[in-house]
């Protein structure tokens, strides 16, 4: 099914019954801890991710709050890093990176039986096309280069002064990430997939050397960020889940994935019209080494494969947590051959080396 282009932050639906929350319970947990919170409330559920349940919480007095929780179930010890997430969104709240206010983290289970925490609602855009196709040339042109100019501020961000030195390891990142990940894959898989067993043997013998660490954002895409409702400018950066300390460059050859996989649901940009007004990826890219200094094309194939191994190993899980019945969406059981699909196209991009 062809995605909607844009939708609004407001968009929710009904809860879905296996993400169902105790009211009563939270209306105390916000009476408690939110000092502009009025009883009562209403929930609706956001069905953009696949991963942490993301909900629109509205008082009596007509104020809007998000509440972002892990799903139910069993689920692998370092997912769905909900207090990960609120550390890192409150530690950038004075940095140039726009994020949404937080308000409060509950680790106690017992509450509504998840961790969960809540943060400002922000009510804006998000573009779920990489296309664009409601969008002039001038618009779709200062769309991506807000988004290309917002991860170069990110990897600009001083993480030991906005308390994030303990965020993340300094050095060894890739080999942490193909650990990980491998890691994660081989706890989820439902059968076998041979490029993921030859990615899972690359990897750890292609590593790059060791570069600058910055703060990375780990999903940094479009599709990840809160748009000003009539003009290009991003309000927020959301779902911190995979954020850490890292090689920025895992980031940027992430964020450029579009530009290497087609996705008919989503946008073409594997043959992207030079008059769209989308830039190409060398234009996307020397924006981006213009604002950081950094040679971008470092290691670069490294982590263009790293990035699709990554996605494949986490629909894996989506898929995964699917047939368990507590995935964030429905969507989650039409993911059956997405693994096989993303590492595919990683075993491509190594071929071609």
């Amino acid at each position: 099914m062809i995605a909607t282009a844009v939708t609004a932050t407001s968009d929710v639906s009904p809860v879905l019954d296996q993400h169902q929350i105790d009211e009563a319970a939270l209306i105390r947990f916000f009476t408690d801890h939110v000092d502009s919170f009025r009883p009562p409330l209403t929930l609706g559920q956001c069905q953009g991710g696949m991963s942490n349940p993301t909900f629109v919480v509205t008082d009596g007095g007509g104020n809007r709050y998000v509440l972002r929780k892990k799903p139910p179930g069993d689920l692998l010890p370092s997912a769905h890093a909900v207090d990960r997430e609120y550390r890192v969104i409150t530690a950038l709240t004075d940095t140039d990176v726009p994020v949404p206010k937080t308000y409060a983290l509950c680790e106690d289970e017992t509450v509504i039986g998840q961790a969960f925490y809540v943060m400002a609602f922000m009510d804006g855009r998000v573009f779920r096309r990489l296309d664009l196709p409601d969008m002039d040339i001038a618009e779709r042109s200062a769309i991506y280069e807000a988004m290309g100019d917002t991860l170069a501020k990110l990897h600009g961000v001083n993480f030991e002064a906005v308390g994030l030195a303990d965020f993340g390891r300094i050095s060894g990142y890739a080999a942490r990430q193909v650990a990980r990940w491998s890691k994660q894959y081989e706890a989820q898989k439902t059968e076998d997939v041979a490029d993921m067993d030859r990615l899972i043997q690359w990897l750890p013998d292609n590593m790059p050397a060791e570069t600058e660490t910055t703060l990375v954002h780990g999903d940094f895409r479009l599709e990840n960020m809160i748009f000003h409702p009539t003009e290009a400018k991003v309000l927020a950066v959301v779902d911190w889940e995979l954020a850490t300390l890292g090689d920025p460059l895992s980031d940027l050859a992430y964020n450029c994935l579009p530009y290497y996989m087609n996705d008919p649901n989503r946008g073409e940009l594997t043959d992207l019209d030079p008059q769209s007004g989308i830039p190409s990826e060398a234009d996307y890219v020397a924006r981006y080494t213009d604002h950081t200094g950094r040679n971008a094309d470092a290691e670069r194939t490294f982590y263009l494969v790293l990035s699709l191994f990554r996605i494949a190993a986490i629909v894996q899980g989506v898929y995964y947590r699917g047939l368990q019945g507590n995935a964030s969406s429905p969507e989650a059981l039409k993911r059956k051959d997405s693994c096989r699909r993303f590492s595919g196209l990683a075993w491509q991009l190594v071929q071609n080396i």
